[in-house]
This record gives structure tokens, C-alpha cells and sequence, in this order.
């Protein structure tokens, strides 16, 4: 199973997601089955149903995450490209208009923030490149082309 790439910050919040995951939404979750039982027939009890699917994607998620996660140092990361975890400039050509993003992995992603993930189209062509590179990539609206002006 392929790992995916968390940020110290990532991880921070992963880790509160977590804690909430165990100590509120499990507990509510067991109630929830247990009212469920007390009704009676469980095999026409369309509440103890949906409890029991809910607990699965509970402990589902919470094994996941903490299986596959792999905390990225950024900090130890080269400075002189586009890597994980950096936060880079892009200037699109046809409108001279900047954005600003932090590379981050799927789970942290959050365009409206300027975080987009290294798995997205352009993430993916943002990685390896350097100051003063040009980056291609088609989108729904049409192609579009960056520089890549700075990485911060």
C-alpha cells in the first residue's frame, strides 16, 4: 500500500482528527448501536444498520491514516526546486495574474487555502521544477501555461 505524504502541520491536525475520531465519534457511535439493539429485530433495524456501517468507516479511517502516513521533513528538503512542502509562486502566462501554493499531500489539500496536493495535475507539474521554468498543463477550461517565479 502506497504511503501518503503529511506535513508536520498535517500531521498535527491528522492527529486531533484522530483524537476526535476515538474519543467523541467512536463512544457516540457505540450508543448509537446499543439504542439500536434495544429496539428489538436486528435484522429489519435500519438504525442498528447504519450505526454499524458508520462504526466500520470509523475504525476503518483511524487504521488507515495511522498505516500509511509518512511525515515529510521539510525542512531537510533542497531549497533550489519545487518539492514537497515548499510554497511556490506561479505566474500565468496569458493573464501576468500570481497564486501562491504549498505543495502538501492528498489528506491536506485545500485550494482555497493555496494548498494543493502533489497528486493533482498541477501539483504533479509543479514538482522538480525551478525558478524561471515553464509549466504546461491542460485543465477543463483549456491549457494552461505558468512560470514558476519563486519557491518560498
Amino acid at each position: 500500500m502506497e504511503k501518503i505524504p503529511v506535513t508536520k502541520q498535517g500531521f498535527e491536525a491528522l492527529k486531533k482528527e484522530l483524537e476526535n475520531l476515538k474519543k467523541n465519534e467512536r463512544p457516540e457511535n457505540l450508543n448509537a448501536i446499543e439504542e439500536a439493539r434495544a429496539h428489538g429485530d436486528l435484522s429489519e433495524n435500519a438504525e442498528y444498520a447504519a450505526a454499524k456501517d458508520r462504526q466500520g468507516f470509523i475504525e476503518g479511517r483511524i487504521e488507515y491514516k495511522l498505516a500509511n502516513i509518512d511525515i515529510i521533513e521539510t525542512d531537510k528538503l533542497p531549497k533550489d526546486r519545487a518539492v514537497f512542502g515548499c510554497k511556490v509562486v506561479l505566474e500565468n502566462i496569458e493573464t501576468g495574474e500570481d497564486v501562491s501554493y504549498q505543495l502538501v499531500g492528498p489528506d491536506e489539500s485545500d485550494i482555497g487555502n493555496g494548498r494543493i496536493s502533489v497528486t493533482s495535475p498541477l501539483g504533479r507539474a509543479i514538482i522538480g521544477r525551478k525558478p524561471g521554468d515553464e509549466l504546461s498543463l491542460q485543465v477543463p477550461g483549456g491549457r494552461r501555461t505558468y512560470e514558476l517565479i519563486e519557491i518560498l
